[in-house]
């Protein structure tokens, strides 16, 4: 039976003074999530705002301790990116 793992990734930009600061952000954080992990990525929250994000990060495997492994190696990568800018991280099955 297939397995269903979101990462979800709370973010604060302080430093992004436009959408455009914190797009260049969260674009190199989605880019980067999927071409290492082969994860499905994609800001879900906050949008309109410019100093903060959600991001979420999913992964489908017929192996739940794979798919475990694969997201909380993708939540260290997010946080050796992004520092202090990553506020909150969150697991869940589906």
């Amino acid at each position: 039976m297939p397995v269903v793992g979101v990462l979800t990734l709370e973010l604060r930009i302080d430093h992004a003074r436009s959408l455009k600061d914190k797009r260049s952000v969260v674009k190199g954080l989605c880019e980067r999530l999927r071409n290492k992990f082969n994860l499905s990525v994609a800001e879900i929250d906050d949008q309109e705002l410019h100093n903060s994000a959600v991001v979420a990060a999913a992964a489908v495997s017929s192996s739940r301790d794979f798919a475990g492994k694969m997201l909380r190696a993708a939540e260290e990568e997010a946080a050796d990116l992004l520092g202090p800018m990553l506020i909150r991280a969150d697991l869940e099955w589906l």
